[in-house]
């Protein structure tokens, strides 16, 4: 775990930034999927008998493709940034580092829920996590 730790008030307060990066994120991935699905059928095209391909429409997927992963990329390290952790771009699932009786957890947070209202230990996953605050 890195260095910052979070208390469930500090995570729902930082959701102000990490919100509107998550959902940048997310919708990256989603258009940086389809990108990656273009371009793939267009080098499939080629691959097959190249008829038809316009390079400029190629060069113009692939240029599609580095940006939108870079969006996604530096939206994680932003969030990273932050001292939050993304455990999924595609939900936009995000976690924070926090310590509960001494012993280092994870407050978990989803795209689409109001706050940081789970948390669960470092060896437990998503559907393991109980709701906060702290027993």
């Amino acid at each position: 775990m890195g260095s910052r730790t979070f208390t469930p008030e500090e995570a729902n307060a930082a959701l102000a930034e990490v919100r509107p990066l998550t959902e940048r994120m997310v919708a990256a991935r989603l258009e940086l999927a389809e990108a990656q699905r273009r371009h793939a059928e267009l080098l499939a095209t080629i691959a097959g008998n190249g008829g038809g391909v316009d390079s400029a429409e190629l060069a113009e997927t692939g240029g599609e493709v580095e940006r939108l992963a870079g969006e996604v990329v530096g939206a994680v390290q932003q969030i990273q940034d932050l001292g939050a952790v993304v455990k999924d771009v595609d939900t936009g699932l995000v976690d924070f580092p926090a310590v509960r009786r001494g012993r280092e957890v994870l407050l978990c947070w989803r795209l689409g829920e109001d706050e940081v209202g789970y948390w669960h230990d470092l060896e437990s996953g998503f559907a393991g996590r109980p709701p906060l605050p702290f027993d």
